[in-house]
């Protein structure tokens, strides 16, 4: 199979492009395209959660970690949180990232099973979007396929690498067919990956009252912060030209 040099050079080659995609054909703010960039080259990791021990896992749960709570502050604001609420939850969700759940991957996943697969990508992509509520939906919509393409990307060159080519002969391997699937060997993980991908869909369908609220307050703000009329500045009538 692919190494971790050869995931996040393609996943990172994938997301320049992804980034420039949206920039030059989706009106994207450069902002927006150098994240949806990153978080696509980021995701050419995912998949190797499950390896239970080595760079994927340690290099992936420390970004991860670091990084979901800053691109969360459009929920904390949704939830009202002060600063110090923010920071006390950025910090909780660092401990649930950094320790909780990778010691979930180690205990009830196995390497290349259905963390490896389709709906895996597909829930990969609806956690993100979960997790970055904006006022713009094209925006949040844009960065969660982000995501969902590097963990593609992960799972096609893993496909590519089960083929052997050596000796001028073609081979597939035994591990061809594990990565791009839609179902795996075993039943209870099947039915695992498919409730979580449903429960996703589920709460994602349902969180358009969040980017409701959100809108309403970012109109807010630009009122807040919005100059006053002429007519409100008292002084104005002695003005030599009214």
């Amino acid at each position: 199979m692919a190494d971790f040099k050869t995931h996040i050079t393609g996943s990172t080659i994938v997301g320049i492009a992804y980034g420039y995609w949206g920039v030059t054909c989706q009106s994207m703010s450069i902002e927006s395209g150098i994240l949806a960039g990153g978080l696509c080259s980021v995701s050419g990791m995912l998949p190797d959660l499950d390896s239970d021990s080595g760079i994927p896992l340690r290099e992936t749960s420390m970004f991860a970690a670091a990084v979901v709570p800053m691109l969360m502050i459009d929920r904390f604001r949704d939830l009202e949180l002060s600063h110090e609420a923010m920071a006390l939850a950025a910090m909780l969700i660092y401990i649930a990232i950094r320790f909780i759940a990778v010691e979930f991957f180690k205990r009830y996943t196995v390497h290349r099973g259905m963390w490896h697969s389709i709906p895996a990508a597909a829930s990969a992509g609806l956690i993100a979007y979960l997790v970055m509520p904006c006022p713009s939906e094209s925006i949040r919509v844009y960065k969660s396929i982000a995501v969902v393409v590097g963990f593609l990307v992960h799972l096609m060159l893993d496909e590519i690498w089960s083929i052997d080519f050596s000796g001028g002969r073609f081979r597939l391997k035994k591990s061809f067919g594990t990565a791009l699937k839609f179902v795996g060997q075993s039943q209870i993980a099947n039915v695992s990956v498919y409730a979580k991908l449903f429960l996703l869909i589920y709460l994602a369908w349902g969180d358009h009252d969040v980017v409701d609220r959100i809108r309403q307050r970012s109109r807010l703000d630009d009122s807040y912060i919005a100059k006053p009329a002429p007519e409100s500045m008292p002084w104005d009538k002695w003005l030599p030209w009214r």
